[in-house]
């Protein structure tokens, strides 16, 4: 298998074993990321840097240090602070900016043993999902580069797909670590919200945002899940004859794609040949309350958090600034409002907090009630659309609007704040499908032992054709 193929499981076990070197795998990845430039997965990518931190990795393996990360080297969001490469947010008045701190997340990568690869394309600000970006560019999905990656952690999708690093952290508010991971065919997790450190993060709500891995298998988001945490325990066994998951129809089967509708259908018929129980799962009312409860929340929490976070990570400018230098259209129309006159009001605000309690014990009842370990449905209901479908995007035959249409699977369990993940489940006309698993909160590990169940018989796709 090429070093570039290889995931963070079997690349430390290489490692630790003397099979590979950190240098050589660095090489390999340094050349991959030259030659697929054009994807444009990175902003900001320091070749020799990377070098110098796989010498010092293999010099610290000889000596016998065995740390879960070490020598691996992982890519970063453009939102996560990281000491040594710019933190730009993807945005016009942070691009190229350095920070002054790690955030807490690099912080316990760093101290795993983690390189620090790069820093990865986003949707400019977190708004959006195509990573369609008027400042740093389109970055551009591997299994098609005229279509989307995703978003907002596009570029931390692309990388992964493409083979030009073997794990990134992304964030996601409503969907944008999941929905990237699921349009470019690799596993994307969205922990419960709190349980991995926001510090240094440039946020758009604290309520609603989390970071996140994105990786090749199971395995190796939650290795990275437990260094993102500090601390998780092995995930168990789990047999999937006599397992139960729920099967919310309402919205999330609804309106599918032909193509996505056939791949999550045959998933399920290979579930229930496996002996799982899918179940029917009613969640009445989620809609309205998801609708109540989300865009009030992260609208009124963006203007509050992002100007703390300018301030206390000493990022030089303030929000005044930040959203003046905003170069992308389709978020230029979401934030400048805010500042001028139409910010959300705090008694709207504090309607839509209730509203999320209703949604969190809708969720709740609906576990307890059926007995279910994880909702299973489609993580997006079409596949990659074409670059510069920002506004609108054709899905069965009509143009709709594309940022609620690729997130409607993935917004109700981010306001609920429980965990999810999304695995690749095959190809429809050659672009991937992701399958979700939504569990109860704080259920991370289990959803990820069950999650790691279910990749075992799902069909094993080919690589991206960039990463052949």
């Amino acid at each position: 298998m090429k070093l570039t193929q290889l995931g963070v499981s079997e690349l430390r076990r290489q490692l630790q074993a003397g099979a590979v070197t950190s240098v050589a795998v660095a090489d390999a990845l340094i050349a991959r990321t030259e030659a697929h430039a054009a994807l444009n997965g990175y902003v900001a990518f320091d070749a020799e840097a990377l070098r110098a931190q796989a010498r010092a990795a293999d010099a610290r393996i000889a000596a016998g240090e065995d740390l879960p990360l070490l020598g691996v080297p992982v890519a970063l969001k453009d939102n996560i602070d990281a000491v040594g490469l710019p933190s730009g947010a993807g945005t016009g008045a942070l691009h190229g900016l350095h920070p002054a701190r790690d955030a807490e997340v690099v912080r316990r990568l760093r101290a795993a043993g983690a390189l620090v690869a790069g820093k990865t394309s986003m949707h400019e600000l977190a708004f959006g999902i195509t990573t369609n970006n008027s400042v740093t560019g389109a970055a551009r999905n591997p299994w098609d580069p005229s279509r989307i990656p995703g978003g907002s952690s596009g570029g931390s999708g692309v990388v992964v797909a493409a083979g030009l690093v073997p794990a990134a952290i992304g964030t996601d508010t409503g969907g944008s670590v999941r929905v990237p991971a699921a349009l470019c065919g690799v596993v994307g997790l969205r922990p419960t919200v709190g349980r991995v450190p926001g510090q240094g993060i440039a946020p758009i709500s604290a309520t609603r945002d989390t970071a996140g891995p994105i990786a090749r298998s199971v395995a190796d988001c939650a290795l990275l899940d437990g260094v993102l945490a500090d601390g998780g325990a092995p995930l168990g066994p789990v047999a999937l004859a006599g397992l139960r998951l729920g099967l919310p129809r309402s919205p999330f089967w609804e309106t599918l794609e032909p193509g996505v509708q056939a791949v999550a259908d045959a998933a399920v018929e290979r579930l229930r040949a496996a002996g799982v129980q899918c179940v029917e799962v009613a969640l009445p009312g989620l809609s309205e309350l998801n609708g109540a409860a989300g865009f009030p929340i992260a609208l009124f929490e963006f203007v509050r958090d992002m100007g703390r976070y300018l301030h206390e990570a000493g990022r030089g400018i303030d929000l005044q600034q930040l959203v003046d230098g905003i170069g992308s259209p389709d978020v230029a129309a979401i934030a400048r409002p805010l500042l001028a006159g139409g910010a959300v009001p705090e008694a709207a605000y504090r309607e839509a907090l209730l509203a999320r309690v209703k949604l969190q014990a809708l969720y709740a009842d609906a576990f307890t009630a059926s007995g279910v370990q994880a909702l299973l449905l489609p993580t997006t209901p079409l596949t990659a659309a074409p670059v510069g479908d920002d506004e609108t995007v054709l899905f069965n035959g009509q143009r709709c609007p594309t940022f609620p249409t690729f997130i409607r699977n993935t917004d109700p369990g981010s306001n609920a704040g429980i965990p999810g993940v999304t695995l690749p489940a095959g190809l429809a006309a050659g672009l991937p499908v992701g399958l979700a698993l939504d569990g109860p909160a704080g259920s991370d590990r289990r959803l990820l032992a069950v999650a790691a169940a279910i990749e075992a018989i799902l069909p094993t796709e080919p690589s991206a054709p960039w990463l052949r």
